[in-house]
């Protein structure tokens, strides 16, 4: 009864939907060359074979189904896949990073004649949808398709949890509609079958098995010829209230370690002027890498506001604080510091990486940090102790290295699904990703 009146209420939506849309797209939040896709029209013409749909909401789902789908790619070479996001910055992130033979596109606002417009025109033969943003009209029009479904990486967090309880006449036939549901672990499984979902097994969080992020070598050589053998530390993936403390933390420290630059990588590179003016405003120097500013002897903070270089940075710095987490976002993945060379810093709130930052704490490979004077203490800790940050920097990259089996859990767990659309040709070489 309840997805009727759910369909039947926001039907004559499309009006105030078209306004809220031009109003986001007004403010920089959707992507106006690419609007119409959020009306379910595309530009695109849907390539011949069997295509795999895959929703993930933003940047982080996305790149945790990076290595899943060169994966699926490179052992099924008839398959086509299109990712769907709901954001400009995913956008961006995906532009670069997709494989041949994948593609991307908006995801269509949840109105009834919209989200039929996109499935009409795309026809996927499977659709994985990603964590937890479960979109009604969509997926009960995928499911009167007769398109399967699979809810991989699924989680909601404990405020989701407790306003769909609410709700119990609308996500039990949700989450019907999904032939299984992949949790990242147990308790997230038991939520799942509380509300309603059939078939459902818990086999980690593919966020720890996600590939090592990319980067650019030669780029990685210019800074590094720049910085020379200055002291240096990370703030990745920040928040609002974040870069300040960042900026306090490097006004703390700077006259201990005398030419210390802070890198700050912003986890929404828009927010880039209002960072800058902040920074200016606390008497820092910066540079600002969205400009094209260079780094010099005088800079005292590289606002790295540009997208899609976080492996670069992750790789340049040795020590990194992971954003997110000193606020309230849950904080960021862990690992991907963690692959790539750093000790790893975050915040008490990791709550959407949890089981990684409790992995990292078990093996002393990583530190948690209560406010600005502790985090500024633990970056102090590990300037002052080049083997002490070498000895974690090793214990971290060996945590996150025993995580890459997830990956290979959800692929058994998928395969009779993907075996009816694009059977295995032949085994192929490790993928690019588990090389880094």
């Amino acid at each position: 009864m309840l997805p009727l009146l759910y369909s039947a209420l926001t039907r004559p939506l499309a009006p105030l939907a078209v306004a809220y849309l031009a109003q986001r797209r007004e403010r920089g939040k959707e992507d106006p060359v690419r609007f119409r896709e959020r009306r379910g029209i595309s530009r695109e013409t849907r390539p011949e074979g069997p295509l795999v749909w895959i929703h993930a909401a933003s940047v982080g789902e996305a790149t945790a189904v990076l290595g899943l789908i060169e994966h699926l790619l490179d052992t099924r070479p008839d398959l086509e896949i299109l990712v769907t996001t709901g954001t400009v910055t995913s956008a961006w992130l995906l532009e670069g990073r997709l494989p041949p033979r994948a593609r991307h596109q908006f995801v269509p606002a949840d109105l009834p004649s919209w989200t039929a417009r996109f499935l009409d025109h795309w026809r996927p033969d499977l659709a994985l949808w990603v964590e937890s943003e479960l979109w009604p009209n969509l997926i009960f029009a995928a499911h009167a398709r007769r398109i399967p479904m699979v809810l991989v990486n699924a989680r909601l967090s404990a405020r989701s949890y407790g306003r769909w309880r609410h709700w119990p006449g609308l996500i039990g036939p949700i989450l019907r509609a999904f032939d299984l549901c992949l949790a990242q672990d147990e308790a997230q499984a038991e939520r799942f079958r509380s509300l309603g979902a059939g078939q459902v097994a818990a086999v980690g969080d593919l966020k720890a098995a996600a590939p090592a992020l990319p980067f650019d070598r030669s780029e990685l050589l210019r800074l590094r010829d720049a910085i020379g053998s200055r002291p240096l530390w990370l703030a990745a993936s920040t928040h609002p209230g974040e870069e300040k403390i960042a900026a306090q933390v490097h006004r703390d420290l700077a006259a201990h370690y005398p030419g210390l630059l802070t890198i700050i990588v912003p986890r929404h590179p828009a927010r880039g002027d209002a960072i800058g003016v902040m920074l200016a405003q606390q008497g820092l120097s910066i540079a600002r890498r969205a400009r094209g500013d260079p780094v010099t002897r005088g800079t005292q903070v590289y606002l790295a506001d540009t997208m899609g270089e976080l492996g670069l940075f992750y790789r340049l710095a040795g020590i990194a604080f992971v954003g997110g987490s000193l606020v309230a976002k849950g904080g960021h993945n862990p690992f991907e510091a963690a692959r790539l060379g750093c000790a790893v810093l975050h915040g008490p709130d990791m709550t959407n990486c949890a089981a990684m930052a409790t992995a990292l704490a078990a093996a002393d490979a990583a530190e948690a940090v209560s406010g600005p004077a502790a985090l500024a203490q633990a970056v102090s800790t590990l300037l002052a102790d080049p083997q002490l940050r070498a000895e974690r920097a090793t214990a971290a990259a060996r945590v996150a290295a025993a995580a890459l089996g997830i990956l290979d859990a959800v692929l058994e767990r998928l395969a009779p699904w993907l075996d009816r659309v694009a059977p295995v040709r032949d085994v192929a070489p490790p993928p690019r990703w588990a090389q880094a």
